[in-house]
């Protein structure tokens, strides 16, 4: 595939991630009457992933995040000249999805953006649990881990064959599952950035927390994977 196509596969992708997952959580949080509840943001957010992967994973390797790529790369699953294109298809795809999600909520008399917001990160005060700025940076850092030692293992060519998508989304499901009341779960830069800067204020200054922890921890992984399971021919289109 060609760097275009590649590239235009992680707009895409990213921007289903971020419409699929954050749109669940706005609609849920604005309008409860029909609000599908943490569980329900938590299987939409993996389902993106699910159907992305077996839509673009021949494509591009269907990452979705800057953490992934960098941490495929740290891992040697990745090469370092496409880090770049791949990073800034994946933030262009997150902020478009997030600036359509607002035109969309906009809709409704009763949405209001400062009130409702997009599904930003953060800590302290913008936490949907109130946890603090150590508890954040820990939870991101170690699920971000979590999640590319996933990645690694079910894209190692040794794995089962044809099931890599399903468990990165389902690890994904797990991850929202125990971090939306910490962070509002991020473990993806470009998620992070799309809502915070239609947002601003809060979730704009806090959004470095949001790329320093994911991928501290998506580089952690990839040096431990290279430890615990070797090199790992990666399984062609699904890396991610």
């Amino acid at each position: 595939m060609t760097a275009v196509q590649k590239s235009l596969a992680e707009f895409l992708g990213t921007f289903w991630l971020v419409f699929g997952g954050c749109g669940s959580a706005v609609i849920s949080a604005a309008f409860p009457e029909v609000g599908i509840g943490l569980l329900g943001v938590s299987l939409a957010f993996g389902l993106t992933v699910v159907t992305m992967a077996y839509a673009i994973g021949h494509i591009s390797g269907c990452h979705l995040n800057p953490a992934v790529t960098i941490g495929l790369w740290i891992g040697g699953r990745f090469p370092a000249k496409e880090i770049p294109a791949y990073i800034i298809a994946q933030v262009l795809g997150a902020v478009a999805a997030a600036a359509t999600l607002y035109m969309i909520a906009s809709g409704n008399a009763d949405y209001d953006l400062a009130v409702n917001g997009l599904a930003a990160n953060g800590v302290g005060e913008k936490s949907p649990g109130g946890f603090s700025l150590g508890s954040g940076i820990a939870i991101e850092v170690l699920l971000t881990f979590f999640f590319l030692m996933i990645i690694l293992g079910a894209t190692d060519g040794r794995a089962p064959a044809g099931f890599a998508p399903l468990a990165i989304g389902l690890g994904l499901t797990l991850i929202h599952l125990i971090s939306i009341p910490i962070t509002n779960t991020s473990v993806n830069p470009a998620r992070s950035t799309g809502p915070a800067l239609i947002e601003g204020g809060v979730a704009l200054s806090q959004l470095w927390i949001f790329w320093v922890a994911p991928i501290a921890g998506a580089v952690l992984a990839g040096i431990v994977y290279k430890i615990v399971g070797g090199s790992g021919q990666d399984v062609a289109g699904e890396n991610g």
